[in-house]
């Protein structure tokens, strides 16, 4: 207990960065996934090849040699190494964002046609189609997707410890050394982990329930009754 009460304030550094580089990166694969994921539901054919090539590109990447990449080969390029945590978030982001766009795509072609052929009837901007009907339907079916992808970018930002950034991992390993104690230090990360995992479930969750029931999915959360007096109690007040 000792080990954990007084390693508590390292650890808690670790999460900030470990939740920071999460968060970075889901911003970055979110713009991303939207992006790559609506030129993939175009009908022009040089959109939709953009959008492959991406997804194929940096689907068939490994996260941690694209990481790598960043870090070690790209100064030797333009002269300026990027900062570890911003390699680390674009290498995650860039990443995750190729399976983000792929669940877009599926997600407003899985939108019924007839939603579309609606929108051409009321005679719809294609920026108008898109964001009033097609996302607000698509995104509910994205959003369970888009939860496993934060849970596993979290997860992926494990190997950030590579390149000397002081996150969980990173914790985890200097504990070890200085403390010897293998197991305790490992059993607080991956403590700080499922903590940090369930969060991100919790607000996908929400953010999945108020999507449903904004499209009628979902029964409205009953509204609060205001408490009504008793005829007696009125009586009371008026013979005062």
């Amino acid at each position: 207990m000792t080990f954990f009460t007084d390693s508590l304030p390292i650890y808690l550094n670790g999460a900030w960065y470990t939740l920071m580089i999460t968060v970075g990166g889901c911003a970055l694969a979110f713009v991303i996934s939207m992006i790559f994921g609506i030129l993939g539901t175009m009908r022009s054919l040089v959109a939709r090849a953009i959008a492959t090539v991406y997804v194929e590109i940096f689907r068939g990447v490994a996260a941690l040699v694209l990481m790598f990449w960043l870090f070690y080969a790209m100064p030797l390029l333009i002269g300026y190494r990027l900062e570890p945590v911003v390699a680390a978030i674009l290498a995650l982001g860039l990443n995750v964002g190729a399976y983000g766009a792929e669940n877009v795509r599926g997600a407003i072609n899985a939108v019924p046609r007839a939603q579309y052929e609606a929108t051409v009837a009321l005679n719809f901007e294609p920026l108008q189609r898109m964001r009033l009907v097609i996302l607000p339907q698509a995104w509910a079916q994205m959003l369970p997707t888009f939860g496993n992808l934060v849970i596993e970018l979290m997860k992926g930002s494990a190997v950030v410890s590579l390149i000397a950034v002081s996150d969980l991992t990173f914790v985890a390993q200097q504990m070890r050394t200085f403390t010897g104690e293998t197991l305790l230090a490992f059993l607080a990360a991956l403590i700080m982990y499922f903590i940090l995992a369930q969060i991100f479930l919790f607000l996908t969750r929400m953010a999945e329930r108020r999507a449903n029931r904004r499209l009628g999915r979902l029964p409205d959360r009953p509204a609060k009754k205001r408490a009504i007096p008793s005829m007696a109690g009125v009586a009371r007040g008026g013979e005062s």
